[in-house]
């Protein structure tokens, strides 16, 4: 696929280097930073890719992904099925049948892996990103058709929103391993001698690392984790969701051919795919060899994986995201702000809002009093009129990954509560027979806990009236402590308000968007500024990508060497 050898991987650091650097700079600072823009604009990316990789996706399907370049025994037929058109993929994938196997490849190829220097392992992961962004295109196609993201959502978030993310865990990385210097003249006054030791100091990668993909993000979730471990000296087996296999198969690919063509074991990284009827992943989670797991899912599972002895883990769980609202200059800025933020991927992003409080009082809208049934009539009207639009709703809401999620909609509307707004299904021209779902919008009381303690992952909106906004920011506070949250969302023109929703919220390790209308939303998390996941509720337990994420996947040893 790419050129042969041309450079060692020392040149590729050398290579690369201004890009790691930049990135560096850009974590410290906390600014804007993109290294891959996010328009998928032939003009940045070629403009004839679109094309020339929709054809490679089309020949794709229904074929065995031959692109990897590890040892199989069979394959195995995916269970991908595209949210869209309702057809499966019918891709294979090369499989070894036994754990072991896999196992054993990895250890091998970690005696290898963790030998190669620093700046050898930077310039191929950093080498491996700049070859994923020719395949952008093919890489959002995949997404679209196993996610039902739309294609812009698919683009940016599995292309150059994921590149970012894993260049700027590859990044820190780096620079936590530089830290300290590796060799140092230690010299120590004893009265009329002095004691002189040579120390070195080595970073020590802690094992096979274990990345366990989901199902509606099996990219963006999955990078920062591999290149986390990877360029720690860690070799990944890369376990993805069965039915979102394709688009981080063509990741793998692109960084084991780099290797084999750097003349280094191609099993430093692995795919390891299942079914549902016959999954591996709790056999590779249990294995000894593994030593460190990074899981993205539900809480059931994530709680498991947290309980391992002996792992190293890093989680990103689910969480009962709030919205408290008390005040805004702008209703219907506001309001249309919220209705993309619930409506975005049909609510399938972990960042997406659930609870909304409301006082029962009302808000005040640009001074003027707006009462609860006025505000939550605006909200509904911001939705329902967002889903009915030919031209945004249908990209906008994508469609539904999974049967699972249409059933939970369809059942948490028969839990006796006030239906203000009907899930409907909305057209798409282009994929008549998608499976979509807009927003369900619920008035619930707060006695009704067995509903807004919990995630209910998909289109599925509940709208709380409580006693007033100090009620709703102690609701929201307490949800967050018990359940989790990843996001808080909260309006208001009133400093004291703002300053006490911040302290509480921080209690809660929650981080909160302010005011947020236009363009910018609360499920967004911008790569080299904000982290995503704080670690510190049920949520999760590790941030993408704090200096933690990175540290734990190695270990500083110590040699000392006396001079007398």
């Amino acid at each position: 696929m790419f050129d042969t050898l041309i450079s060692g991987p020392a040149q590729l650091f050398e290579k690369h280097r201004d890009m790691v650097e930049r990135a560096i700079e850009a974590i410290y600072s906390r600014e804007f930073y993109a290294q891959y823009p996010e328009s998928p604009s032939g003009k940045i990316y070629g403009e004839t890719a679109a094309e020339t990789q929709m054809g490679t996706f089309n020949s794709q399907l229904g074929a065995p992904f031959t692109r990897l370049k590890q040892d199989f025994e069979g394959w195995l037929l995916a269970r991908e099925k595209s949210p869209y058109t309702l057809k499966e993929l019918e891709i294979s994938y090369p499989v070894l049948h036994d754990v072991n196997s896999i196992i054993l490849r990895a250890g091998n190829a970690l005696s290898s892996w963790k030998k190669t220097s620093l700046e050898e392992r930077t310039g191929i992961l950093a080498e491996s990103l700049e070859q994923v962004k020719s395949m952008f295109y093919e890489i959002a196609y995949s997404t679209q058709h196993t996610t039902g993201q739309s294609f812009v959502m698919s683009f940016q978030a599995s292309g150059p929103h994921a590149n970012d993310r894993a260049l700027e865990a590859l990044a820190l990385g780096y620079e936590e391993q530089k830290r300290f210097p590796t060799e140092v003249h230690w010299e120590k006054p004893m009265g009329k001698f002095n004691v002189v030791l040579s120390k070195f100091y080595k970073a020590v990668p802690k094992g096979i690392s274990l990345s366990i993909g989901c199902s509606t993000f099996p990219i963006w979730n999955s990078l920062p984790g591999i290149y986390a471990s990877l360029v720690t000296g860690n070799p990944v087996i890369v376990k993805p969701h069965p039915t979102a296999i394709y688009p981080i198969a063509l990741v793998v690919s692109v960084i084991q051919e780099i290797l084999v063509n750097h003349n280094l074991d191609p099993h430093i990284i692995q795919l390891a795919c299942d079914t549902p009827e016959e999954p591996v992943t709790m056999q590779l989670c249990e294995h000894p060899a593994v030593k460190l797991i990074d899981f993205t899912g539900g809480n059931s599972f994530g709680n498991y994986v947290e309980s391992l002895r002996g792992k190293t883990t890093f989680t990103e769980k689910a969480g009962v995201n709030s919205v408290i609202i008390d005040s805004c200059k702008d209703l219907d800025g506001m309001m249309q702000n919220l209705a993309f933020s619930v409506s975005l991927y049909s609510g399938q992003m972990c960042t997406c809002p659930q609870n909304i409080y409301i006082p029962k009082t009302g808000i005040t809208a640009n001074g003027e009093h707006i009462s609860f049934e006025k505000t939550a009539e605006a909200f509904v009207h911001a939705v329902q009129t967002l889903a009915s639009n030919e031209k945004m709703g249908p990209g906008t809401l994508g469609a539904i990954q999974s049967e699972n999620t249409s059933a939970r909609v369809k059942d948490i509307a028969s839990k006796g509560v006030k239906i203000l707004l009907n899930s409907t299904t909305v057209n798409n021209p282009e994929f008549p027979d998608a499976r979509t779902a807009s927003p369900l919008v619920l008035e619930v009381p707060v006695e009704r806990k067995d509903l807004i303690e919990g995630e209910y992952f998909g289109p599925i909106v509940f709208i709380i009236p409580t006693d007033s906004t100090d009620h709703s920011i102690s609701l929201a506070k307490n949800v967050a402590i018990e359940h989790g949250a990843l996001t808080c969302s909260a309006y208001t023109t009133h400093t004291e308000i703002m300053e006490k929703i911040t302290s509480e919220m921080s209690e809660a390790y929650t981080p909160v968007s302010f005011n947020l209308t236009g363009p910018i939303w609360v499920n967004q998390s911008a790569g080299f500024s904000d982290f995503h996941v704080s670690g510190g509720n049920p949520a999760g337990n590790a941030s993408f990508t704090n200096p933690e994420f990175v540290l734990k996947r190695f270990v500083w040893v110590g040699i000392r060497q006396n001079k007398a």
